[in-house]
């Protein structure tokens, strides 16, 4: 399988080409940025698959991060990926960035629980949590920090993602104490690409997975009245 997998949902714009019968991944850039995702992606894009030298034509599937995230981030990356795939006539799978952010820690040892705490503001996270052989334990949500903090109270886990530190912060000393606390950016493109290539296309649509209303709302009251 050779995959092109995009990721601008959180503070990074990524890209990687994987080729799975040619030793996996083979080029990857990642660039972290609070902003600017929209004018970053393609020239990363371009550079990857001159480095990877492999052209469009040779790619199988295209893979997005779905979210959740940075709502611009997300449509972002999923309107790019989208055009991509229709322009070339590949195929297009999302991915989350809740499982993105868990893969390599169930990679390593699927028996220790991951919490994957991505910030959401607001003392709110987004939080999926994986157990024992991968299984979901709580379904993606979003939860305030104390119940992400209560998932990770539980039993000694590996705690992933954005808000990771301030999960393990607000943990007691009498709770078990973390095996990991990993307060990364963003998920690692590499496990995007993996990802993505291993799922079944019609498993994982390219839809934005946002979790959330957007805070900015319509300001109905200040609309003009219809004639």
């Amino acid at each position: 399988m050779r995959a092109l997998a995009i990721d601008t949902a959180l503070a990074a714009c990524s890209a990687a080409v994987l080729d799975t019968g040619n030793g996996g991944l083979v080029a990857s850039e990642s660039v972290l940025m609070a902003r600017g995702h929209a004018e970053a992606l393609m020239p990363l894009v371009a550079q990857v698959i001159k480095k990877s030298k492999l052209a469009f034509a040779d790619l199988e599937r295209i893979v997005v991060t779905t979210g959740p995230g940075s709502f611009t981030g997300l449509r972002v990356g999923i309107a790019a990926a989208r055009g991509l795939g229709v322009a070339t006539n590949i195929p297009v799978v999302g991915v989350t960035t809740l499982s993105a952010y868990a893969a390599p820690y169930l990679a390593a040892d699927d028996q220790i629980p991951v919490v994957v705490a991505i910030d959401a503001r607001h003392e709110h996270v987004y939080l999926q949590v994986f157990g024992e052989g991968g299984r979901t334990l709580i379904a993606p949500r979003l939860a305030p920090l104390k119940e992400a903090i209560r998932a990770a109270s539980n039993a000694p886990a590996r705690i992933v993602g954005t808000a990771a530190q301030a999960v393990a912060n607000g943990m007691g000393r009498t709770a078990p104490q973390p095996v990991t606390v990993d307060p990364r950016e963003a998920p690692d493109i590499g496990w995007v690409a993996q990802i993505g290539a291993a799922v079944a296309e019609a498993q994982a649509p390219p839809k934005p997975q946002y979790l959330r209303a957007p805070d900015a709302q319509p300001q109905h009251a200040a609309s003009l009245p219809r004639r």
